[in-house]
């Protein structure tokens, strides 16, 4: 099993362990809660506490993500997205990283084997519970907010419980081989302490 978690962090994962959520009927309010949470528009504010913050983050997170998308224009425009709809749904961005890892390699056009879809591995019937006609899970924005905002839910259905909310995010909720692999990739190869966060710490 340490064998197969290293191969993974070290190739970037692949699509086979891609996620197929699996449907629920839902309350009306959760519904509406969730068609909120992916409706809202984006504002014109940065999920930075501060412009230092953003550089050392961004700068970071690029050099590491730089062998599996090299553009570098794309790249930041990513790790900006990653960093405001994590942060807005209440997530670790470097977790959302690692799921991205393990769901779709970082591929954009990613499709797994039960359908879901995008660098999140959304299943498309999410669309129509809680989205719109015209929402493609293969936008990188829209993949970002779908795939938060349903982490988030399943995170908020378990009380926080991290390992049964990326179970349920896989498919393969009680198997312990996905939510392993994610919390590899997340401590592994995006976990990041920042100067400030350090400074604070001592």
């Amino acid at each position: 099993m340490r064998r197969l978690i290293a191969a993974l962090c070290v190739c970037g994962a692949s699509a086979a362990f891609a996620g197929a959520q699996k449907y629920e009927p839902l309350s009306a309010s959760v519904q509406a809660a969730l068609h909120k949470a992916v409706s809202d528009s984006r504002p014109t504010v940065s999920s930075f506490k501060d412009p230092m913050e953003a550089a050392d983050w961004l700068g970071e997170m690029s050099r590491r993500l730089e062998k599996r998308i090299p553009n570098r224009e794309y790249r930041i425009d990513l790790l900006r997205s990653v960093h405001y709809e994590a942060t807005r749904a209440g997530l670790d961005p470097q977790l959302v990283l690692g799921l991205m890892q393990v769901e779709s390699g970082f591929r954009k056009y990613a499709v797994s084997s039960a359908g879901a879809r995008g660098y999140m591995q959304v299943m498309p019937f999410w669309v129509k519970v809680i989205g719109r006609p015209e929402d493609s899970l293969f936008d990188l924005r829209t993949s970002l907010r779908y795939g938060c905002t349903i982490l988030r839910h399943y995170l908020d259905i378990e009380k926080g419980d991290l390992f049964r909310a990326l179970g349920r995010y896989n498919g393969s909720l009680g198997k312990p081989e996905y939510p392993n692999m994610v919390r590899a990739a997340w401590q592994n190869q995006w976990h990041y302490d920042t100067p400030a966060r350090l400074t604070q710490n001592r």
